[in-house]
C-alpha cells in the first residue's frame, strides 16, 4: 500500500479533511493537518482497508527557524492479515504549538504525548494527564527544542544520587546474599 491508496480511502471518507503525501524512503507517509487529526486516525484505524490499529510511536522534530516549526510524527502499523506501516506527520506552527490528543483513538498516544509535552513543549489538547514524564516538575524549559540552553548544569530538587562506599556496597551484597540463602535454607526443609 502506497501513501496515494491511503489519501484516497481518507478522502473518499472525510473529503473535507486536508491529507497529502509526505516524502519519504522507508514507509508511506502522509501529512494530516492538524484540525483533522483526530477524524483521520479514526479512519486510519477503523477502515477495513487501512486497519492501522497499532500505534507504535509518537514522536516530534523541531525545524527552528522553518515555520511551520514542528513536526509531530505518528508510527502506525497494521498487524493483520496483510501486514503494512504508515507514518503520518502533523504540522504546528511554533506560535500556537498545541494539536489534539488521540488518546481517544489509540490510548497507548498518552505516554508518548507526555513525553513531546516534556521534551518539546507542544500542548496536546484534551490529554487528560498532560504533564512532566521524563525530567522533573521543577525543570525549566524543553531540552529538545533548537533554542533551547545547551550544557546547563541545574541541580535539581527532586532527587539526589546515593553514595556508597566500596566497602558498604560489598556488605550490602553479601547481606542479600546471606538473606536469600536463608530462604532457599527455609523452603528446604519445610519451614
Amino acid at each position: 500500500m502506497d501513501a496515494s491508496t491511503v489519501i484516497e480511502i481518507v478522502r473518499r471518507l472525510a473529503p473535507a479533511s486536508s491529507i497529502e503525501a509526505a516524502p519519504s524512503i522507508d514507509m508511506p507517509a502522509v501529512y494530516v493537518g492538524r484540525e483533522h487529526l483526530v477524524d483521520v486516525a479514526r479512519i486510519l484505524r477503523d477502515d477495513p482497508a487501512l486497519g492501522f490499529e497499532f500505534l507504535a510511536d509518537v514522536t516530534a522534530v523541531d525545524y527552528l527557524p522553518a515555520e511551520p516549526r514542528y513536526e509531530v510524527v505518528y508510527h502506525l502499523a497494521s498487524i493483520g492479515s496483510a501486514p503494512k506501516r504508515l507514518r503520518m506527520k502533523v504540522r504546528v506552527p511554533g506560535a500556537d504549538a498545541s494539536l489534539p490528543t488521540i488518546t481517544a483513538v489509540w490510548p497507548a498516544a498518552g505516554w508518548p504525548e507526555r513525553e513531546v509535552f516534556d521534551l518539546f513543549g507542544l500542548t496536546f489538547e484534551g490529554h487528560a494527564d498532560l504533564r512532566r514524564i521524563l525530567l522533573p516538575e521543577d525543570w525549566t524549559g524543553h531540552p529538545l527544542r533548537k533554542d533551547s540552553a545547551v550544557q546547563v548544569r541545574k541541580d535539581t530538587a527532586s532527587w539526589s544520587p546515593i553514595q556508597l562506599s566500596p566497602e558498604e556496597f560489598a556488605a550490602n551484597v553479601r547481606a542479600a546474599h546471606d538473606q536469600a540463602r536463608q530462604r532457599t535454607g527455609a523452603d528446604k526443609s519445610g519451614g
